[in-house]
């Protein structure tokens, strides 16, 4: 048994702070209310709207690195049975996905009754909703059913590119694996960071972003016990070098993260601090708040919207509202949905029902 903590303080105090900026950017960005209270606080309505998104960087970043720390923490794939893996992976990002899908389309159909807006989805057909739960909607060029929902595809597609590519390491003669498994993530890493990231082309596919993941894969294996310090140097030098050849804000941002875990490893208080219950819960159910955040966000604009057109205070009590709400409503997803796997209860009343009517 992994003697691993489930939970890590550093990374849930990361993931609550990122979640927050998500919702606080969408509010920011998206629909009336934002509008109407932008005379208020112009400057942070305006940054939130412009730069509080490449808070996506964090998650990147920490995908990698929990990638590494599941898959092959010390640079060798564990799992005999990859393509279960993926399916699990599937599993835990899709089922929550698919109920919040759902959410957001009878919030936007409530939101249609009280005000017409760009930032409202149209109703979704067959096809549109299906590329979504497969998670292929941004692959097909069909319009999203939420904002954000890229973000589920492209973790999706990374987790993916990183196993297949572990998988093909470990596949060679002995003693080859581990070497070769961060020679090919290293090459992708570059390949991202130098290349594909700089051409917004490419920004529906994991390889744009791999160069952040990359960051967070080879950040945790630089971090392992006994590892040098030059490792760390080496990722901290590549990172500089892709910044030197194009300045990117979220680069900057994914390379001092990677930086700050794999330090925060090596140095043994990652998994302890910060210490709080309010990042440990807020940290726990990012997640489930980023995936319903923007449903509560429509129908709080569409209510403002009726309720007080124009009003710039009260529509900047609205955000605020609208932020208090999309954290009340990601607590409860979280535990009845995203925490308790629907399809295993499903699973599990489906086979009790057969027992029953066979006894």
């Amino acid at each position: 048994m992994s003697s691993q903590p489930a939970r890590l303080a550093g990374i849930d105090a990361l993931k609550a702070i990122g979640s927050q900026l998500i919702v606080l950017h969408h509010l920011a960005f998206y629909g009336p209310m934002s509008d109407a209270a932008h005379s208020l606080a112009p400057t942070l309505i305006d940054w939130l709207a412009d730069y509080a998104r490449i808070a996506v960087q964090l998650f990147l970043v920490i995908g990698g690195f929990l990638a590494a720390r599941s898959l092959a923490p010390d640079g060798l794939l564990r799992t005999s049975r990859p393509l279960a893996a993926l399916l699990r992976r599937y599993r835990k990002l899709a089922v929550p996905f698919a109920a919040a899908i759902g959410l957001a389309i009878v919030a936007a159909a409530l939101a249609r009754q009280g005000m017409v807006h760009p930032s409202i989805p149209a109703p979704p057909q067959w096809g549109q909703l299906l590329a979504h739960l497969l998670l292929l909607h941004d692959v097909l060029d069909i319009d999203a059913l939420s904002a954000g929902v890229w973000y589920v595809a492209i973790d999706f597609q990374l987790f993916g590119l990183l196993l297949l590519t572990l998988w093909l390491a470990r596949r060679l003669p002995t003693g080859w694996p581990v070497r070769a498994g961060s020679a090919l993530v290293v090459a992708l890493g570059l390949a991202s960071l130098f290349w594909f990231n700089r051409d917004a082309d490419w920004d529906m596919w994991a390889v744009y972003f791999f160069g952040a993941y990359g960051l967070g894969v080879l950040g945790y294996w630089a971090s392992n016990p006994g590892r040098s310090g030059w490792w760390l140097a080496a990722l901290a030098a590549v990172g500089i070098a892709a910044l030197m050849v194009d300045m990117r804000s979220r680069i900057a941002l994914a390379l001092v993260v990677a930086l700050w875990l794999a330090l925060g490893r090596r140095g043994g208080w990652l998994a302890a601090w910060p210490r709080g219950r309010v990042f440990a819960t807020f940290g726990a159910i990012s997640y489930s708040v980023f995936l319903v955040h923007f449903p509560i966000c429509l129908l709080v604009n569409s209510l403002m919207s009726t309720l007080a057109p124009g009003m710039p205070w009260l529509n900047a009590a609205g955000m605020l509202g609208a932020w208090l709400a999309s954290n009340a409503a990601g607590a409860l997803f979280y535990r009845y949905v995203e925490s308790r796997d629907p399809l295993a209860l499903l699973g599990k009343l489906f086979l009790r029902n057969r027992t029953g009517l066979a006894g």
